[in-house]
């Protein structure tokens, strides 16, 4: 899934989606994006990537007993503006939904 980019007074921030298979969970991870490489001839080349994520929620997507969860990481301060971290969690809930919906129809798949 590619990267979903988002510019706020001045910055741009990324949110990226993979999976975890060493945790059975969905990685949605923060970044502060960084400059792309310049790609010259390319139509539609990305301007900005990921960078090193400083929050990762990771979302179960095998066990329902087992709740969403949200890492900081962090070796200095990061200050993250509202929007962006309100953008980030209603990904994470998005993420949360798709996983419940998808466990509750493989619960009744094994019923019926």
């Amino acid at each position: 899934m590619p990267a979903e980019l988002r510019e706020h007074a001045g910055r741009h921030y990324a949110i990226l989606f993979h999976y975890a298979l060493a945790d059975d969970a969905w990685a949605v991870e923060l970044s502060e994006a960084v400059p792309a490489p310049a790609r010259t001839g390319i139509p539609n080349a990305a301007t900005h990537l990921p960078g090193a994520a400083f929050v990762v929620a990771f979302v179960p997507d095998e066990d329902p007993s087992l709740e969403p969860t949200v890492h900081i990481h962090s070796h200095d301060e990061h200050v993250i503006p509202y929007e962006i971290m309100r953008w980030f969690m209603e990904e994470v809930a998005g993420q949360v939904e798709r996983c419940r919906a998808a466990m509750a129809k493989g619960a009744l798949d094994t019923v019926e």
